[in-house]
């Protein structure tokens, strides 16, 4: 697919996708989230990428729908009463599914506005980083719908019940500050060192265990909805797949030699 609306770009390890319509802040529409859908695709399949960088381009990391552009439903035509949920259904939440499901670890690099579904997209990172002017919005209320693109999963879980409701029902600008003192991202550094911060980590886990970081991934999920004994049994058969991993051997060589592990992925 040739991208007109996103940059894509691998190179050691490190394949990043840019949200590349600046002068609509990185709003969403059905092609947008097509071309988004085909490079974490592969991303996935091509398996030379270790980690996956998403950011946006100029001040914004993605303003949400694009409502004048058709986002909120555009290449979706249903007879009868209009259904807003329709685009969620066949482009929205296929891609939020693949972020969730990749086999490497995906950070977001967020800088500017975050809202409506470029707020779940940004809050879906493994590691979120965010620049100083960064904000997250859930702006549904405004315009009479409701939160979506597993919003009303995620925030709860990281910012607790009584926040994500307020947050929601109030339409309020939550700033990257006080989203890290909620637990919603990882780390918030000056807007000028957000890309070289961003480098830093990507670089780190391209050199990592793959295998570990995708069973960690999995093993999340999982457990963010089982009781502790379930847990507990998730963990067993993950730590069963990555005692199996040539980086564990790798690792445990490493330990014993006291030296740098060199990672392969495998």
């Amino acid at each position: 697919m040739a991208y007109q609306h996103i940059l894509f770009d691998e190179a050691d390890g490190i394949a990043t996708i840019t949200l590349n319509r600046p002068q609509v802040m990185n709003a969403l529409h059905v092609g947008v989230i097509s071309e988004m859908i085909d490079a974490v695709d592969r991303v996935r399949d091509e398996g030379t990428a270790r980690v996956l960088v998403l950011t946006g381009a100029g001040r914004a990391f993605c303003s949400g729908a694009d409502l004048a552009g058709g986002g909120a439903g555009g290449g979706v035509q249903r007879s009868g009463p209009p259904d807003a949920g329709a685009v969620l259904e066949t482009h929205f939440n296929p891609l939020l599914e693949r972020l969730f499901a990749l086999p490497v670890p995906f950070i977001t690099s967020v800088n500017g506005a975050a809202a409506g579904a470029g707020c779940s997209y940004a809050l879906a990172g493994d590691i979120v980083i965010a620049g100083k002017s960064a904000y997250f919005l859930q702006a549904f209320i405004n315009i009479g719908l409701v939160p979506d693109v597993g919003s009303t999963w995620l925030l709860p879980r990281l910012a607790g019940r009584a926040r994500a409701q307020a947050m929601m029902m109030l339409g309020e600008r939550i700033p990257a500050e006080t989203a890290a003192d909620w637990g919603m991202v990882y780390k918030v550094v000056d807007d000028a060192d957000l890309a070289a911060a961003t480098r830093a980590i990507a670089e780190k886990l391209a050199k990592g265990p793959t295998k570990s970081y995708a069973l960690i991934r999995q093993g999340i999920r999982a457990c963010m909805d089982t009781t502790l004994s379930e847990g507990l049994m998730v963990e067993r058969r993950n730590q069963l797949a990555a005692g199996r991993s040539a980086d564990f051997v790798e690792g445990v060589s490493a330990f014993l030699q006291k030296r740098p592990a060199a990672f392969s992925g495998k």
